[in-house]
Parts: structure tokens; sequence; C-alpha cells
């Protein structure tokens, strides 16, 4: 099996501080339940649920969920005539774009939310996107689908990695 030259690797993940202060404030409020009622034997709240109960919302909510978002991550590869985007743990293996079905490409930067409705995997009006934060990126437009918005920190060398592969895809 032949490996392929990585013309462009990028791995992003969540780093707004809004989406982290509400994923650890949430599970920092399963934490207090579970100190205040398993661990001191106060009730939480007016209606409180078991200990086995809370001990299984803490598992979810105060260990599963921001282990959750800190696992989440954006990775696009581009390769000799191909692009590859995979969003962790949506996508088991990448998804895989050929380059010559790609007609224009623009780097562009956008309005995450009036756009696409936000960050992730998001599908709008303006065709399909694969963001994690910032609101510049990559617009390719294809012959017979929507376009695909591909977010990125480095949106330049993105670019030249796209115009480089579909230039050795050319190539005999």
């Amino acid at each position: 099996m032949s490996k392929k030259t990585i013309l462009y690797r990028e791995r992003q993940r969540f780093r707004q501080f809004w989406l982290w202060a509400v994923v650890l404030g949430v599970a920092a409020l399963f934490w207090a339940g579970f100190v205040a009622q398993v661990m001191l034997g106060h009730t939480f709240g007016s209606r409180p649920v078991s200990s086995v109960q809370l001990v299984v919302l803490v598992l979810l909510f105060g260990v599963g969920l921001p282990y959750f978002f800190f696992r989440m991550s954006l990775t696009t590869e581009v390769l000799p005539g191909e692009l590859w985007v995979r969003f962790r743990p949506f996508h088991l293996r990448p998804v895989k774009i050929p380059l010559h079905l790609v007609r224009e490409y623009e780097r562009i930067s956008y309005n995450p939310i009036q756009d696409y409705g936000g960050w992730g995997i998001r599908w709008g009006f303006k065709g399909k996107a694969y963001n994690m934060s910032g609101n510049r990126g990559v617009k390719l437009y294809f012959y017979n689908h929507k376009p695909l918005l591909i977010g990125s920190q480095r949106p330049d060398e993105l670019y030249q990695a796209i115009a480089q592969a579909k230039e050795l895809r050319q190539q005999p």
C-alpha cells in the first residue's frame, strides 16, 4: 500500500471561552450536587434524585460532557487530488472530497452564526460547513451540488495546498 503525500494538515478544537464556560459550569453544577448529597449527606435541590441516579448524572454530565467536548476535533488534510475532512467523533472515517469535482474555490471570511447557524457540522441555505472556531476558511464550489465551507485558522495555507493538490492531480 503506497503512502500518500500530505500537502496540508490542520487539527482544530473548540477554543471559545464562552463554550467552555458553559460546559464546565454544567459539570460543576453536577459535581456540587454530588459533593453535597453523596459526600456530605445533604439533599441537593427541592426535589433531589437518589444518590445512585446522581452518580450516573455526574458520570454523564460532570465527566462525559467535558470529555466529549475536549475530544471533539476537526482535522483537514489535503493530498494530491483529494481533500479529507474528519469531524471527530461524528465521522468514523474522513470524508473524502475529490478535487476534480471542485470547479472553483476561494478564501472567505464569514459570520458563523448568521451564515451557518454556528460551529460544527452545519447545513444552511449557503451549503454545508465544517468549522470549529473563528470566521475564516475556504469555500469550495462544485459542479453538481451546493458549496462546502471548510473553516480554518490558516485559510491562506489551505487555499495554496488545494491549488497545489489540484495541479498535482492534473499531471500524468
